[in-house]
């Protein structure tokens, strides 16, 4: 009985790597909006913050990528 080797445990991998990176950038855009929470922020300045802190985390992904798959 041999193992397999093939093209779906590879895009099982991929699948678990992307859902990972899916989480890092949720993780950065919370924990920007919780600090804007703890300051006693506007609605709209939390969600503002919130959506900015996604971007950051998009990029900062993007980077670590990038470093990562040199």
């Amino acid at each position: 009985m041999s193992r397999s080797r093939g093209p779906s445990r590879w895009r099982n991998r991929m699948k678990t790597a992307d859902q990972l990176g899916i989480l890092f950038v949720l993780l950065v855009g919370l924990s920007g909006g919780l600090i804007a929470l703890q300051s006693n922020a506007s609605v709209a300045v939390i969600g503002t913050t919130i959506l900015g802190s996604l971007v950051v985390g998009s990029v900062l992904l993007w980077s670590l990528l990038g470093i990562a798959t040199e």
